[in-house]
């Protein structure tokens, strides 16, 4: 038995290859069909490499408002007709060439959720997909040259052994016995419907100029990232019912030529499409995928299917596998499914559903910063380092971009206008992506074998049995070297020449070397006839054993049919169980979308209640705000009105003690001219008027100017009250505990008048400031002009301080009060007209000596008299303190 040897993987040029040929990455869109609800489409195909994208109504995408169309172009465009077949040609067969020819290939497809990603790559039954169609066209292309099994053989360092025929032999026989017989049997009879006829047999793709001197194996293996987490999806585990145990997360490693691979993952040798698919779909169900708003089945996480291809030459004899670990070539082509980014807001995603889309999310933002990256340091000439460890999947796949492989994009679009936003972002990254540069792998070496020998071999081998069957020989190939050895076991014959007549050696020495040869025959066949008795006693005691073992298994049948009828009683209460469970899994179903219901009509009567609550804050707040508004303005009111009551009645007083008094006036005088008439007197000289009698009357005291102005004023209509009244003070006083502001300018002059505005509480400045304006509440302002008669006139302007928002003052000016001075004139008494007098002020004693004349002067007070009410004899009250 040989050693085991292990070979590279894969044996590939140095780590930076001298060449500097590059090639960019290709990417290509595939649009998908629109669906039955949906009618606004938001994406055009304008040619084989170009579509258009427009905006939906109601979106804008520029600040004037205008709708703004983007094109974008790719290497290749496939719209909503485009077949399976055609999108494979294009995008994935020359992967697949390159793969058989020892090169490595990366494609991986893109796009948002529900956009086909997962069409793409898995397709359907009747409409494979790329995975389905790649694995055809491997088996079609190297059916012929595959090794058996376990000739190649997977360390756990991503290397590969080799194994000779009889240790591969003994795997297999090992491994078959490991394997339960009946369970293999039926995996390979029964198919999946789901996966049956995935290609059709005219579909059918094959590599041209694959190497027939070379053994070929396929392996591989079946990863999913969730949640930034490695599992395997082939891995068997034993399922506990009771306690589950949960998957064990993998790590990767980086191999003795710096290429990155999955830990323990468990590789498995396929030998035809058909056990391959299997072998996916198997993992596939335990894929992640979850039902979502927008997907029926959405994937919860990036899944890569590894296809491994193991390829080494045959020796010069064209017969075996050449057992020297350099010449062993592994290529690998990774197909990725990458789940689709979503927002939360669209797809109602809740508890765990938000935690695998943030990582979906966050994984796909690191690829596209590794993109940038890239595209950055090639462009620009720069050197940053490319974060691949930020994330499991740019970390798995990084030797691809620096130069392992080709790199392939399928980015998937879906023209439905809700899409249309994520579809603009997809659109970016895709554009950028095209924009990196991926180098050149360099072609497999040449090992210098002549070619051909696969086909010498065999053409050999056929005419070894043409010319044993033609003989009628054996056709067993190992004949030959048998009776070669049993001829070159007996005893070489002596030189048999005789060149003398008389030779008697020669003879004799001949027939004592052939009666050696047959009493060796003899032996040989003794021995053989032995060996044949001895295994003819053998055989017997086989047979024997046989129909012991015959009789043990009929038992043993008759036990596991008893065990067939168990299994099949267990097997119907099983399905009834099932069939139970499944009603109670519907019935929590209805439940829990009830729930949901309930949760949702919960939250949106809280977000009312809230709402509510918040509208009745606000309207108590305002309710509040315009009672302290309208108490302001009430208290405003009242306070006005009161003054102005205030202000009405002592004018009222005025007005009726001013009445009085002309009243008391007029019955003095009357009762002064009775008396005078009743009273005899001493004749006046003739010539000499009398002078008018001098009038004694009681003057009442005279009233001061502040409370003149309101007897003035009483004329005036009353005032209106207004929604914000303005205080309005009609006394130089203030009330109350007010503080004044007393503004006297500097260039005011000094009148030396006897009645001077009195205002206590009150700081007297002559330039007010900030300071002082924020200790007071009221304002007044001394101001002097000269009048249209030349007198000097002074005005009190009053006004109210109040806060400004700013934290400053502000003077808001209310009334304004004139005090004017004049100088003192004693005007003459006028006679009346009747009595003919010159234009003098003397007035004769007959004037005023007549009854009639001073009866009327007297009582009514205008036949030339200057005392009216209201000027010179109004009464005087006394001046209350402010």
């Amino acid at each position: 038995m040989n050693r085991q040897a292990k070979g590279r993987t894969p044996l590939k040029p140095p780590r930076n290859p001298p060449s500097s040929q590059k090639d960019p990455v290709g990417v290509y869109c595939r649009v998908r069909p629109l669906g039955v609800e949906d009618e606004e489409c938001c994406i055009e195909v304008i040619s084989s490499s170009t579509i258009q994208l427009h905006a939906p109504e109601g979106f804008k995408t520029n600040r004037n408002g205008e709708y703004k169309e983007t094109q974008y172009s790719f290497k290749k465009v496939f719209g909503v007709s485009i077949s399976q077949m055609e999108l494979f040609e294009h995008v994935a067969k020359p992967l697949v060439d390159d793969l058989i020819h020892g090169k490595n290939g990366l494609l991986f497809t893109y796009g948002v959720t529900g956009s086909g990603k997962t069409f793409t790559m898995t397709g359907s039954p009747g409409q494979g997909g790329l995975l389905p169609r790649s694995l055809d066209m491997i088996f079609n292309s190297i059916g012929p040259y595959q090794t058996k099994r376990y000739v190649f053989k997977t360390d756990d360092k991503n290397g590969m052994e080799i194994q000779n025929e009889v240790d591969a032999l003994l795997e297999r026989q090992r491994r078959d016995n490991n394997l339960p017989a009946p369970k293999t049997t039926s995996s390979r009879q029964k198919v999946d419907p789901e996966i049956a006829d995935m290609i059709k047999p005219e579909e059918a793709y094959k590599t041209e100029g694959v190497d027939e001197d070379s053994s070929y194996s396929v392996f591989v293996s079946y990863v999913e990232i969730y949640n930034n987490y490695i599992y395997d999806l082939l891995e068997e585990t034993q399922e506990d019912v009771i306690k589950p145990k949960p998957p064990q997360s993998k790590i990767l490693r980086e191999d003795q030529n710096h290429n990155m691979y999955v830990a323990g993952c468990m590789e498995v040798e396929v030998k035809s499409a058909e056990e391959t698919f299997q072998v996916f779909w198997r993992g596939q169900k335990k894929r992640k995928v979850a039902n979502t708003r927008l997907n029926r089945e959405s994937s919860r996480s990036h899944s890569v299917f590894i296809i491994k291809l193991a390829q080494a030459p045959l020796d010069a004899d064209g017969d075996n596998i050449l057992q020297d670990t350099n010449q062993v070539t592994v290529s690998q082509l990774c197909l990725v499914d990458l789940a689709g980014s979503e927002r939360t807001g669209r797809t109602g995603a809740e508890g765990t559903r938000i935690r695998e889309a943030g990582n979906i999310n966050q994984s796909l933002l690191n690829l596209r910063t590794c993109i940038e990256i890239l595209r950055e340091n090639q462009m620009c000439g720069t050197n940053r380092m490319v974060p691949y460890r930020d994330s499991k999947v740019t970390h798995l796949f990084k030797n691809y971009f620096d130069g392992e492989g080709k790199v392939r994009m399928v980015v998937n679009v879906n023209p439905k206008a809700d899409d249309y936003e994520e579809t603009l972002l997809v659109m970016r990254f895709a554009e950028m992506t095209q924009e990196v540069e991926v180098a050149r792998p360099a072609d497999r070496p040449i090992w210098g074998f002549t070619p051909g020998r696969r086909h010498r071999n065999q053409a050999f081998k056929d005419e070894l049995s043409r010319k044993l069957e033609e003989r009628g020989g054996p056709l067993e190939r190992d004949l030959p070297s048998a009776i070669n050895h049993l001829v070159s076991s007996l005893p070489p014959l002596p030189s048999s020449e005789v060149t003398d007549p008389h030779d008697d050696i020669t003879l004799p020495r001949l027939i004592e070397a052939l009666q050696n040869r047959h009493r060796i025959r003899q032996m040989m066949i003794e021995e053989y006839n032995k060996a044949a008795n001895m295994m003819k006693s053998t055989l017997q005691n086989m047979d024997s054993n046989l129909m012991s073992k015959d009789s043990f298994i009929h038992e043993l049948n008759g036990r596991l049919m008893e065990k067939d009828k168990v299994v099949q009683s267990n097997k119907a209460e099983i399905e009834r169980l099932e069939k139970k469970n499944k009603l109670l899994e519907h019935k929590f179903d209805i439940l829990q979308k009830t729930t949901k219901t309930y949760e949702v009509d919960k939250r949106s009567l809280q977000q009312e209640l809230e709402t509510r609550e918040q509208r009745l804050q606000r309207e108590l707040t305002e309710k509040r705000r315009m009672e302290q508004r309208l108490h302001g303005v009430v208290s405003d009111t009242q306070h006005k009105w009161e003054k102005e009551c205030e202000r009405r009645v002592n004018a009222k007083q005025m007005e009726m003690q001013n009445k009085l008094w002309v009243k008391d006036e007029k019955l003095k005088q009357l009762k002064a001219i009775v008396t005078e008439g009743k009273t005899p007197g001493r004749p006046d000289p003739p010539g000499r008027p009398d002078p008018p009698p001098r009038q004694t009357q009681p003057h009442p005291q005279r009233p001061s100017r502040d409370e003149r102005l309101p007897a003035k004023r009483s004329a005036s209509p009353s005032p209106l009250p207004t929604t914000t009244p303005v205080r309005l003070h009609r006394r130089s006083r203030s009330a109350g505990g007010e503080k004044w502001v007393d503004h006297k300018p500097a260039s005011s002059l000094d009148l030396g008048t006897v009645l001077q505005p009195v205002i206590p509480n009150a700081i007297q400045v002559s330039t007010p400031s900030e300071k002082t304006l924020s200790k007071c509440d009221r304002y007044v302002l001394t101001h002097q002009e000269i009048a249209s008669d030349g007198e000097i006139r002074t005005k009190l302007i009053k006004g109210e301080v109040l806060k400004t928002r700013g934290g400053g003052q502000s003077v808001q000016f209310t009334d304004i009060e004139t005090l004017k001075q004049e100088l003192a004139t004693v005007p003459g008494r006028k006679r009346k007209s009747s009595e003919g007098t010159s234009g003098n002020d003397d007035r004769s004693d007959g004037a005023w000596t007549d009854v009639e004349t001073r009866c009327a002067v007297g009582m009514e007070m205008r036949a030339g008299s200057n005392m009216g009410p209201g000027l010179e004899h109004q009464g005087i009250t006394k001046r209350r303190k402010p």
